[in-house]
């Protein structure tokens, strides 16, 4: 089969869109931070590209995509065919008959491993150790994503049972979300939780953040057909409209419970929404992702308070929104889904499929979630005893931006220090002692 240079060359702008998304990702999370750790938030995420794309290029995609040798081990993990990417060099097509090129699966394959293990930051916001997250993403990807997408993605047991997600619903945001959570447990809580204010320092950010995501999201979820087809539009659509409608769901969630629909109520919305339409994109009908985003975008609205009530600090909202969001749009796919994509699939409960599929759809999150909880958990607990993965308190208290980068995102006092003038007059000594 020859290269079909119009579907590589949308999988080549809909990789580039998923890995626009980590330094969107890296906006909208720094943005919600406070202004003394806006720059390490944006550096764990620019560090999982780093330390991602490497363990992906020696053995990840070999683990997560090729076929194991040992047939019954082949239904956990991948063999290491592809060990180096070497043997994908100069092949004419992806497996998948598609008319890409080999290594241009694997570069969006990559682009989903990136994301996934960038998102587990938002949940230790503040507080974490440089060092132990740089581990932590080679480790936790190398015994959590890669197993899990060969599970789903690359022949291993949920892929041959039938399960239906489309993009990553449980593969990255149900996978991203235990695992947060499990880190959140690990390491506590931030110094002052409950009781000092700890709110979005900057909401601009936050904003252009969610809307990089929203742009990236098209290639993540259009992206994930592999081809250009109808279904490829028919994610397009979905993510469209089921975003949309939770960002609404949201705001109005919003106003009738706290009597005020915010800026970041909108970006949140959004990407929960995103979130939810993620694993049924391709599966549904227009009707159902409004459906969905409905139901996710109240639902996320509030779940993300679950965390004062059951005494955990999930920083960012990583379990709330990516957690939630992710069992939201999974398991609703038992109910709607209309577009079964293999023999293994079925359509869902509304449309006559019976329950197997909706039986499917909910052991898919509760294995991936359980199993991403407890490993997660495990890593994060030998972390923790050997290396160490929290701060010292006095570090958390100055900021670790300034005591673990020697940076600041916002340097002003510099300005306010020269007395330079500016259109309201040269800068006073009083204002010069207020920004100090």
């Amino acid at each position: 089969m020859e290269i079909d240079t119009g579907t590589t060359a949308w999988m080549l702008t809909a990789t580039a869109l998923v890995l626009l998304m980590t330094p969107g990702l890296a906006l909208f999370y720094g943005g919600m931070t406070r202004a003394k750790s806006v720059l390490n938030m944006m550096m764990m995420s620019f560090v999982a590209i780093i330390t991602v794309t490497i363990a992906w290029m020696i053995y990840g995609h070999s683990l997560a995509f090729s076929e194991n040798p040992m047939s019954w081990l082949n239904n956990v993990v991948g063999g290491f065919e592809h060990l180096g990417l070497q043997s994908l060099v100069n092949t004419a097509t992806a497996d998948d008959g598609s008319g890409m090129p080999s290594l241009v699966f694997s570069a969006f394959q990559l682009t989903f491993a990136i994301i996934t293990v960038a998102l587990i930051s938002g949940a230790i916001a503040d507080r974490a150790k440089f060092g132990a997250w740089v581990l932590f993403t080679v480790v936790w990807a190398t015994v959590v994503y890669f197993p899990v997408a060969h599970w789903v993605w690359g022949g291993g047991w949920l892929n041959t049972m039938g399960i239906e997600d489309f993009a990553g619903g449980t593969v990255v945001h149900i996978n991203a979300g235990a695992a947060a959570l499990a880190l959140a447990l690990i390491i506590g809580k931030r110094q002052g939780w409950r009781k000092e204010p700890m709110r979005p320092h900057n909401l601009t950010l936050v904003l252009l953040g969610a809307a990089l995501l929203w742009f990236g999201w098209f290639g993540f979820n259009a992206g994930s057909e592999l081809v250009v087809d109808g279904i490829a539009g028919l994610a397009f659509m979905n993510t469209q409209i089921c975003t949309a409608v939770a960002a609404g769901a949201w705001l109005v969630t919003e106003k009738l419970r706290d009597g005020h629909a915010t800026s970041l109520g909108v970006a949140s919305g959004a990407v929960a929404g995103l979130v939810a339409i993620t694993p049924a994109c391709g599966f549904v009908d227009p009707w159902a992702a409004a459906l969905i985003g409905v139901i996710a975008g109240a639902a996320c609205s509030y779940a993300v308070g679950l965390k004062y009530k059951l005494g955990y600090d999930d920083s960012l909202d990583v379990v709330g929104v990516h957690l939630v969001g992710g069992v939201i749009g999974a398991v609703a796919l038992g109910f709607v889904a209309a577009y079964p994509a293999t023999d293994a699939q079925s359509e869902g409960l509304f449309y006559g499929g019976g329950f197997g599929q909706l039986g499917l759809q909910v052991l898919g999150p509760i294995a991936v979630g359980g199993y991403s909880f407890v490993v997660t958990w495990i890593i994060g607990k030998i972390i923790d005893k050997t290396m160490g993965f929290r701060i010292a308190a006095e570090d958390e208290q100055t900021g670790i931006d300034i005591t673990t980068h020697a940076e600041t995102g916002y340097d002003l006092g510099t300005v306010h220090a020269s007395g330079v003038s500016s259109s309201n007059g040269p800068v006073t000594t009083a204002a010069k002692k207020v920004d100090a």
